[in-house]
């Protein structure tokens, strides 16, 4: 991805492909697919979604009356020719998305009201809230000079008490990015670490930890309230680096401070 491009958040792209935007957004999301290789394969991955949704719906789908199928279909088909040659004309990866849509996923979806859960982890909610909260942030929040080691000691070491992580200054440290304060947050009633930074080139950034059973998971990107989203998993832990760097460089930061984390 080009770094002058921010990736749109998995809402925007459901809502996307479910035709709730408005025509400027559904315009620029468009754009954005010709234009970038990752928005397009995150299209493409959301819309074949990550569950097996058409099998297990398909004893309904059997029963479900054949003329109320056949509008939808007519309707996804007519929504398709609307939206113009350009967004189908990147490898033809839009003509066959519109195919497979048509008569798999899209149908399954309209028909039996899956709607905007489609493809979505189930994790995505605790990103978005921090999201929110970071998104309030300001280079004056985060002022004042770097803490010195044994008060970033400290400040981790009760993270470390809630949430069951070996961490150290030097563990969460980022290449290039200025420690400010660890503190504790909640999140549903469990424990949500918030690690906060000042990049002198881009401004606030953090990295936040919640406790999580739902299995390892490598990276993925995402963007958030005109920030981007590196987050990861163990077995144990959920990750997240939110920050206004560009995608890069908040994988590069991401990819040196991953290894001390799950070390």
């Amino acid at each position: 991805m080009s770094s002058t491009i921010r990736m749109p958040s998995d809402e925007e792209l459901t809502a996307f492909l479910d035709g709730e935007l408005s025509p400027e957004e559904t315009a620029r999301i468009e754009s954005l697919a010709n234009a970038d290789d990752e928005v397009a394969a995150r299209i493409e991955f959301l819309a074949a979604g990550s569950m097996p949704f058409r099998e297990a719906f398909a004893p309904l789908l059997d029963e479900a009356p054949k003329a109320k199928l056949e509008a939808i279909l007519a309707a996804i088909a007519a929504a398709q020719q609307k939206r113009g040659p350009a967004f189908a004309s990147r490898r033809g990866f839009l003509g066959a998305l519109a195919a497979s849509l048509a008569i798999g996923v899209i149908a399954d979806r309209a028909y039996l009201g899956i709607g905007r859960n489609l493809g979505r982890d189930e994790g995505s909610e605790w990103r978005s809230v921090v999201a929110e909260y970071i998104a309030l942030y300001t280079l004056d929040t985060l002022a004042g000079p770097v803490p010195p080691a044994d008060v970033q000691a400290a400040q981790l070491a009760r993270v470390d008490s809630k949430l069951g992580l070996n961490l150290s200054p030097e563990a969460v440290a980022l290449p290039g990015v200025d420690f400010k304060r660890a503190q504790l947050l909640e999140y549903d009633d469990q424990p949500l670490a918030q690690i906060a930074y000042l990049d002198p080139e881009s401004g606030p950034m953090a990295l936040c930890i919640v406790r999580s059973e739902k299995g390892a998971k490598e990276p993925d990107i995402e963007g958030r309230k005109g920030m981007n989203v590196i987050y990861w998993s163990t077995a144990t832990h959920a990750f997240m680096l939110i920050g206004h760097a560009p995608v890069d460089r908040m994988r590069e930061i991401a990819d040196a401070v991953r290894p001390k984390l799950t070390a």
